[in-house]
């Protein structure tokens, strides 16, 4: 599944972090965070890059939703009482 720009800066919004705590997690700097949310379709940057940032937010509770006739998108993860 490709991520987009938007994709992943609903997604970071969702969970409440910034660019550079995203970053962190990833392992990745701000910069090249900030330049793959800017991207106006696929997520700019080297695979394993867009892939650490895909795990990063998976681990913090995101879902990405493949294109289902409306386009990609995003959730949280339910969460069981």
């Amino acid at each position: 599944m490709t991520l987009t720009g938007r994709q992943i800066a609903a997604a970071r919004t969702l969970v409440g972090l910034n660019q550079p705590e995203l970053a962190e997690r990833a392992n990745i700097s701000a910069a090249t965070l900030k330049r793959m949310e800017g991207s106006p379709g696929q997520a700019a940057g080297l695979p394993n890059n867009v892939e650490a940032v895909r795990r990063a937010l998976e681990a913090a509770g995101v879902l990405f939703l493949a294109e289902n006739g409306e386009g990609p998108g995003v959730r949280l993860r339910k969460v069981e009482p």
